[in-house]
């Protein structure tokens, strides 16, 4: 495939992965009792026995190195309403835990409002081309009523519910 090729494949699989909705997710660890943490949208469950989950983390991030070091994660994946977490732990360099409610659990910070919280140990890692996919073994769980934040068209939102279907 030439350069030009490859570009264009790739703006056409961004474009297409836009259009795909998905929970949007605060990774989170906890070292030295400092948390740190970074949003993603590539989050999923991956296994109910044992329960696993798996989330991307880019290959050159902090919050990979730290959960490499810790061997610890939890997955916060946000409500409505919490959009504004998104864009703060989507920012470099930011300190995204700046005036937000959190508490330690297993390693990880859970972020208070959330729709649903995992608390993870690293099972294993896989390359992934310019990220990293970590499978998690799950800890602990818990979720709330909240309806979940979700990203698509590159745009926040939420799922709406359609009617049941009609036979014809």
């Amino acid at each position: 495939m030439t350069g030009d090729e490859t570009v264009a494949l790739q703006s056409a699989f961004r474009t297409a992965m836009a259009g795909v909705c998905t929970p949007v997710s605060v990774i989170t660890s906890v070292a030295d009792g400092r948390p740190h943490g970074t949003t993603v949208s590539a989050f999923t469950s991956l296994s109910m026995s044992p329960p696993m989950v798996l989330v991307s983390l880019d290959a050159g991030s902090d919050l990979l190195a730290l959960v490499r070091r810790t061997g610890t994660f939890g997955v916060n994946v946000l409500g409505v309403g919490q959009a504004g977490l998104a864009l703060r732990f989507a920012r470099k360099g930011a300190d995204g835990f700046d005036d937000v409610t959190w508490s330690e659990q297993g390693g990880a910070a859970r972020l208070a409002g959330s729709a649903a919280w995992v608390g993870c140990r690293v099972a294993r890692i896989h390359d992934g081309g310019d990220h990293l996919v970590v499978l998690g073994d799950v800890l602990t769980v818990a979720s709330s009523d909240l309806d979940p934040l979700t990203y698509h068209a590159r745009t926040f939102g939420t799922h709406l519910p359609q009617p049941p279907a009609t036979a014809s």
